[in-house]
């Protein structure tokens, strides 16, 4: 057949496609990652407008869901979620190895986002304390709060120190790497806000676990913490403190701070055992929610209406998708070619199993509240962006992928490391 112009177009284009499909399917588990965090966003979405979006009710035997078709909030996460998606975009297409000379620049840019936080005389309409903490920054349709993106600057900035060293072997090795942990750690606890700085310690384990630190040193430094721990009890806020108290009474079965104290926990979980096996329907669950003040539903504690809605079984489905999260990241890092993409990977792990573990232990009663949000389910535009550039970060590695490795990420030689 003898060739036409209009051919070279069409041939042009052919090709074009089977390169985009192809770098797509090398992304391999590193789809797991997205499949999961997308469906974590669309759920969290409908249990947001489950929770807030209540029913218009003349008599409690009269529930009728409104006619809208979303409400207000969750209509904001919807918005949230697609700034995240382009974010992850824009994040995942460069190669990752390009950000590692401007990490340190990432990080300390975050840092210095956390010092004007506490800086003395900032204007209350950037800086305004919320739940008695200056952890956000206001800037209109999005209120900031850069500690959700100083994770993302911290994972960095690890894999970045940790690639080719090995100073961390020893255990004053590990002073390094924790005091890079410990500076945004003590300035977020400054807000104060306890419970977002508690995170950054499981991600640095998790870092260190997989940049070849030895075990022994971390479990000794697992003992001393614990040991250290009763002697920071007074530095604590008198809320932190209360909170602990409730969370003792909880356990052994007293229920007079039930409605003070204790109100949002017994609450949340009041709401939780409505849901039973299999959860109750939409408007039953709405009508839950309304006749059940439960504080922050769409926020810390919105677990709460998931297995409210869906039961048991939507609860362990939604940890099911944590999981498989956690394991496309892992097999995201085991097929690196090298040791930044598999810190990056490891450490988004750790910061998101931190999360999870926290924040469902919070709406089971088994830990204080401190406020921790749930990744990719709760409402909030900074955890949404931040979750979705470190989605980004883990589908960047997956796209330059060389297959699994046949050994560790990591092999040293114990010989002549110091104690």
């Amino acid at each position: 057949m003898p060739w036409s112009y209009t051919d070279q177009p069409e041939a042009i284009h052919t090709r074009l496609i089977r390169v985009v499909v192809r770098s797509i399917a090398h992304a391999g588990p590193a789809w797991i990652v997205v499949g999961a965090s997308l469906a974590l966003s669309l759920l969290g979405i409908y249990a947001i407008d489950v929770a807030e979006r209540v029913p218009q009710a003349s008599a409690l035997v009269n529930v009728t869901a409104s006619g809208r078709l979303i409400g207000p909030t969750a209509l904001r996460q919807a918005i949230y979620l697609l700034v995240g998606i382009v974010t992850c975009v824009i994040v995942a297409l460069p190669h990752y190895r390009t950000l590692g000379p401007w990490t340190w620049a990432l990080y300390g840019a975050g840092l210095a986002l956390l010092v004007f936080l506490i800086v003395p005389g900032v204007p209350s309409f950037l800086v305004r304390p919320r739940g008695g903490a200056r952890a956000w920054i206001d800037l209109g349709p999005l209120n900031l709060q850069p500690s959700e993106l100083v994770k993302v600057g911290t994972v960095l900035v690890l894999a970045w120190y940790l690639r080719y060293r090995k100073n961390h072997r020893t255990f004053k090795g590990l002073l390094p790497p924790a005091i890079l942990t410990g500076v945004p750690v003590g300035l977020i606890m400054l807000q104060p806000d306890l419970g977002t700085a508690i995170l950054f310690i499981p991600a640095l384990f998790f870092v260190l676990i997989a940049a070849g630190a030895k075990l022994k040193h971390l479990v000794l430094v697992v003992a001393l913490a614990t040991m250290a721990a009763p002697a920071a009890y007074p530095l604590l806020k008198p809320h932190q403190k209360a909170r602990i108290v409730g969370l003792v009474q909880q356990i052994r079965g007293d229920n007079s701070e039930d409605l003070d104290i204790n109100m949002q926990s017994v609450t949340a979980q009041r709401l939780i055992g409505a849901g039973g096996i299999v959860g109750v329907g939409d408007e039953h669950a709405r009508a839950l929610q309304r006749f059940n003040a439960l504080p922050e539903r769409h926020n810390d504690m919105v677990f709460s209406p998931v297995v409210t809605r869906f039961g048991l079984i939507g609860g362990l489905l939604l940890l099911l998708l944590f999981a498989l999260w956690g394991i496309g990241a892992f097999l995201t890092a085991a097929t690196s070619p090298e040791p930044f993409g598999r810190l990056i990977c490891v450490g988004a792990v750790g910061f998101l199993f931190a999360q999870v573990v926290v924040n469902v232990g919070m709406n089971l009663g088994l830990l204080p509240i401190i406020g921790i949000t749930l990744p990719f389910v709760s409402h909030g535009g900074s955890s949404m962006i931040a979750q979705w550039a470190m989605v980004g970060l883990v589908l960047s590695v997956g796209l330059r992928r060389q297959g699994y490795e046949l050994q560790r990420s990591f092999e040293w030689s114990d010989r002549g490391d110091d104690l």
